[in-house]
């Protein structure tokens, strides 16, 4: 089994387990052909799970931020890996498992940009699956609420960058709702167990019939559900979350 990895410090985990570990950062070409090499002429499956989470208003998100962050991990890369390991895939009728998330179907405020690159993701799954349906390649989408990783610290502390670097008249517009938000989220948990998150990933990747959505988690259940009501009531329990 091959996983990329960012750091040193990863790899060494990941050699600890019986994983071989290949250096990789998602949004570098070379890298990621560098990666395709590695892995030769047959590949039974690929989990694309890169991703990064940009949490601000969108009034007062910079666009390089939206663009070379968000989505470039989240979407543009998840595309360049598939599309470089897409032969090896052929060969051997695998798998691809893309690492969603219940915002691709329910956006939040205030995570709008993590929202829109999983929202698009969705999308890619789904031409996917068709268009590599007559090679046998089946493609599914992993669809967690928040799930215990760094990925949720790592973004809250790039939402207090972005707001330390907003104008206060700015940052006054949303102060109280943002404020209102973190509590929310707080009161609600850490997040999903790791493990149950993987144990749709490896359904994906062994069953007979894997699923086309793998929706994961109680709050991804109730997210789910709360989309199926009329829009404005579903705006209008979300506003009153925030107030």
């Amino acid at each position: 089994m091959l996983a990329g990895v960012r750091t040193a410090a990863d790899a060494g985990s990941l050699r600890a387990s019986g994983t071989e570990p290949i250096t990789l950062d998602v949004t570098d070409a070379a890298m990621v052909a560098a990666a395709a090499d590695t892995v030769g002429n047959r590949l039974d499956g690929l989990v694309a799970n890169a991703g990064i989470a940009v949490a601000a208003p969108l009034e007062l998100v910079p666009l390089e931020e939206l663009r070379r962050q968000q989505l470039e991990v989240n979407v543009v890369a998840q595309v360049a890996v598939v599309q470089a390991l897409l032969p090896a895939l052929r060969r051997a009728r695998g798998r691809v498992v893309l690492m969603g998330s219940i915002g691709g179907r329910s956006a939040l405020p205030f995570l709008g940009p993590y929202a829109a690159s999983k929202h698009a993701l969705e999308a890619v799954a789904d031409s996917l699956r068709v268009e590599l349906r007559p090679w046998g390649i089946a493609v599914s989408i992993v669809e967690p609420a928040s799930v215990r990783t760094l990925l949720w610290e790592k973004g809250a502390t790039r939402a207090d960058e972005l707001q330390a670097a907003v104008a206060p008249e700015s940052a006054a517009l949303y102060e109280t709702a943002v404020a209102r938000f973190r509590a929310v989220a707080a009161a609600r948990g850490p997040g999903e167990d790791p493990d149950v998150v993987a144990l749709a990933v490896e359904h994906a990747l062994t069953t007979a019939r894997p699923k086309a959505r793998y929706v994961v988690g109680r709050d991804a259940h109730l997210r789910a559900w709360t989309e199926r009501l009329p829009t404005r009531l579903r705006d209008r329990l979300l506003a009153r979350a925030l107030t």
